[in-house]
């Protein structure tokens, strides 16, 4: 099943792709879906043909995506999790996840503008697999953190560099607001190869170059023992989102460095989940 959260003039909702249509399914968002208990049986009945005729529907080639879940309640982001990306940073091997939150405020959509903060010179890409949590988890076992597990998105983790490392702590470079296109869509396990483990192609372009290009398989840690480690700190709620880690290829770790650049359009893309197209703009706010 792939559900997104789609602007309307008569606000968000919460959608089901069905062929070219989306359907609405009568709540007001991807995250007041996943509150509910039995979310996923509802929705498969919908996928496997339970949509009533008289159904809203939404034309997909027009869709205006809001961030796939508008208001979590957290967002938290892996460091240094793909291996290739760790030596390139010059760095080694961590025995734990790295891990650093964002807010709600930071998010936005799949096509939205990313604006360009005049603060920084060094406004970077980061493309990572997103793990959207289904149910209320803590301290959770093995098989609780796959059972938590909603499904997953794309997320760009726009980075100010030089504003990350200006302390040994990375917040201030990751929560600009608007800043972190995430979507378009949540796709269930059951769609991917490796299910809550998927095995998936992530690439980065920006313009016509290729920037990133992995496979997930290179994930030091995966979403389930991310589920399993974050959940030991703090309790996650239904629509919250663990941001994964990037692959190599980042513009800080170029040489010489390479960063966005007002007019630019970033792809961040996951085979079987989506993309995300956005081009950078300059922040008038």
């Amino acid at each position: 099943m792939k559900l997104a959260t789609l602007r309307t003039p008569s606000g968000t909702r919460a959608v089901l792709l069905a062929g070219e249509e989306l359907v609405d399914l009568g709540r007001t968002d991807v995250g007041a879906l996943l509150a509910e208990p039995d979310w996923r049986e509802r929705v498969a009945a919908l996928a496997e043909g339970g949509v009533a005729p008289d159904a809203v529907r939404y034309d997909l080639s027009h869709a205006d995506f809001a961030p796939v879940v508008p208001t979590p309640s957290k967002v938290i982001c892996v460091g240094l999790n793909y291996q290739n990306h760790i030596r390139e940073m010059g760095r080694e091997l961590p025995s734990h996840p790295t891990l650093f939150a964002k807010f709600a405020d930071c998010l936005t959509g799949a096509h939205d503008d990313i604006p360009h903060p005049a603060e920084t010179e060094e406004l970077d890409w980061e493309v990572e697999l997103a793990v959207v949590v289904g149910g209320p988890v803590r301290r959770a076992t093995t098989a609780e953190a796959e059972a938590a597990i909603a499904g997953f998105t794309v997320l760009n983790d726009v980075t100010c560099r030089d504003w990350q490392f200006r302390t040994r702590e990375w917040l201030q470079g990751k929560m600009w607001d608007a800043s972190t296109p995430v979507g378009p869509f949540l796709v269930t396990p059951d769609e991917l190869p490796g299910g809550v483990r998927p095995v998936l192609d992530v690439q980065l372009t920006v313009g016509d170059e290729v920037m990133q290009a992995d496979t997930t398989g290179d994930l030091l840690f995966d979403p389930v023992a991310l589920v399993e480690y974050v959940s030991t700190v703090i309790r996650l709620n239904p629509g919250d989102l663990i941001a994964t880690g990037t692959p190599g290829g980042v513009g800080h770790a170029r040489t010489p460095h390479r960063y966005l650049g007002e007019g630019e359009t970033v792809v961040a893309e996951i085979k079987g989940i989506g993309r995300l197209v956005n081009r950078v703009v300059r922040d008038a706010r």
